[in-house]
């Protein structure tokens, strides 16, 4: 059974150098569990779906909530699917600094990344866009 996870939190050191090492480890991890998803992440929030077999994503979920590299982990969305959307991802990335404003304006009140703000259907969305108007990078 396929689920998909939608989740925020904070990070804890917003150093560029702890970013890239979270996005490293997810690349390198998430194929041998058969997870795939997309991070998007911004003034220091964490947007990030995950994707793939229930007990896998469980896990996974799981372990975020207890990584010392998060603050403020909070579940958006959850449900069971019946195809990925982000199937052709180990870990994309976005880079919130890097994209139209109108795009974030679109879904919230400022154009800014805030998903504790919004519902998780319209974090769901954002995403959707982003990954339409080829915002992300390091598909592998």
């Amino acid at each position: 059974m396929l689920v998909r996870l939608l989740y925020a939190s904070r990070a804890v050191d917003p150093n560029p150098a702890v970013i890239d090492d979270i996005l490293a480890q997810s690349r390198q991890f998430n194929p041998s569990c058969g997870i795939t998803g997309i991070l998007c992440y911004g003034g220091g929030i964490f947007l990030q779906a995950l994707e793939g077999g229930r007990m896998a994503v469980s896990d996974l979920y799981g372990h975020i909530q207890k990584d010392p590299r998060h603050k403020d982990v909070v579940l958006l969305h959850y449900e069971e699917i019946s195809e990925r959307r982000f199937g052709g991802w180990t870990m994309g990335q976005v880079n919130v600094e890097r994209i139209n404003t109108n795009i974030l304006l679109k879904y919230a009140e400022r154009a800014e990344l805030d998903p504790y703000t919004v519902s998780g259907t319209v974090s769901l969305a954002l995403l959707q866009e982003l990954m339409a108007t080829a915002s992300i990078v390091g598909r592998t």
